[in-house]
Parts: C-alpha cells; structure tokens; sequence
C-alpha cells in the first residue's frame, strides 16, 4: 500500500494537515537535537524522510541520522529529497522491519518515529525494539496522530477524516483504500494514557506525552535508565 502512494505522500499529508504537520515536526525536533553535541539517531518508520531531514537540519555536527522503512517506494522517495537537500553525507536509509531491527543494543542517542507506530503490527514489540536498540541515558521521541478531546471538535475531526480525506485522497492518488486506512488506523490507536502506559510497560521511564492543535497531534517522550536497567 505505501509503495503505492509514495508518489503522493509528501504532497497529499501537506494537503490534508494543511501544512500544520511541518509544525508538528519542528516542535517534537527540539527535543530530539538541540545543536549543541553530535547525536546517533535512528528514525524508524522513516517513510520519506520528512522527519529524518527537519532533524539532520539542527543537529550538532557529527550527527548521523539512519532511517529504516519497511517500504521500498517510501525509501526511493527519501533518497532523492536526502540528495537534493545535500544531506547524503549525515543521512543513512535502510529497508527493514521495524518490530525487528537489525542494530545491536544500545545503538543510539535518539531513536523516533513520526506518524508511523500506529502502523506497526504488533505495538508492544515495536516499542520493546526501539528501547532496546536505545541508549542508557538516551529518549524516544513519537509523534501520532490522535483524536481531539473536546465532543464538538472530535465530531468535525471524525466528519473530515472519515469523509472528506478519503476523498481527496483518493483523487489525487488514485488509491481511495490508502486513504481509508489512514483514518481507521488513527480511531483504532490507543489512547494518550493507555499508550503511554504501554510505553512505561516495555521498560521507558519518565513517559510524557504533549497534545498539538486541540489534540489532533500528540508528542510522546521516554527514556532509557542511565542503567539500562527496566
């Protein structure tokens, strides 16, 4: 499915987010590089690379950023724009499967995600691998999607998401199923609390989540134990 709407991708999450997601994004990059000391990043879910690059933009020199997609066609995309912005040089990209990551334990300083764990088939084992490959003292850093608190803003998010973006989506891309996954895979994530329960489950300390624009985004943040001990 995602090799197929690579094509769009970036164009269509502009469109839709009415490009509130570049926001999004340079928000949660603060708490991942501060500019100040190099950093070993690992951005799973990478998709085409958004999130990778806003990062490799502020980071210290000596950074690395490696991404990691389970798609081919999302990956393809993320090698061009990693060029163009002359970024090949920081920016690793490997296709793989993120519930089982091919990197040794305590691997990187950050490791993040950006609207892409709700794909994940298996939640808790994806989390399980992100803290595993993390290092002592080093934070996970997800951005996601979510549904709106307030009952008269989350029945506008819900008239749109499951009617309007479909719609759109499917025009322009030509894969209206894509675009109806997008919004079920949202309604079926688990809540802020739940999640961040999940996150404290699979050995993350000091979980903390924050909303952005009314609740339609949320940043969650965990540590690893400067032990490495859960």
């Amino acid at each position: 499915m995602f090799d197929n709407i690579a094509p769009d991708y970036d164009r269509l999450n502009h469109i839709l987010s009415l490009d509130i997601d570049r926001i999004w994004r340079k928000k949660a990059v603060r708490e991942i590089a501060d500019g100040t000391a190099p950093v070993e990043v690992l951005d799973v879910a990478c998709g085409t690379g958004d999130f990778s690059i806003a990062i490799a933009r502020k980071a210290a020199p000596g950074s690395r950023i490696t991404g990691i997609d389970l798609s081919e066609g999302m990956l393809d995309g993320f090698r061009a724009k990693a060029e163009a912005a002359g970024l090949n040089e920081i920016i690793a990209m490997e296709q793989g499967d993120c519930e089982n990551l091919g990197f040794p334990d305590n691997s990187f300083d950050r490791v993040t995600v950006a609207f892409g764990v709700r794909n994940f088939e298996n939640l808790a084992a994806g989390l399980r691998e992100m803290y595993r490959v993390l290092k002592p003292g080093g934070k996970t850093v997800i951005l996601e999607l979510s549904v709106p608190g307030n009952p008269v803003l989350r029945f506008l998010y819900k008239l749109y998401f499951l009617h309007v973006l479909p719609a759109i989506g499917g025009l322009v891309s030509g894969n209206r199923g894509a675009y109806m996954y997008l919004p079920a895979s949202v309604l079926k994530f688990p809540k802020p609390q739940v999640f961040m329960d999940m996150m404290s489950s699979c050995g993350f300390r000091n979980v903390r989540g924050k909303a952005f624009t009314f609740g339609i985004c949320r940043m969650y943040v965990g540590a690893k134990d400067i032990t490495g001990i859960r």
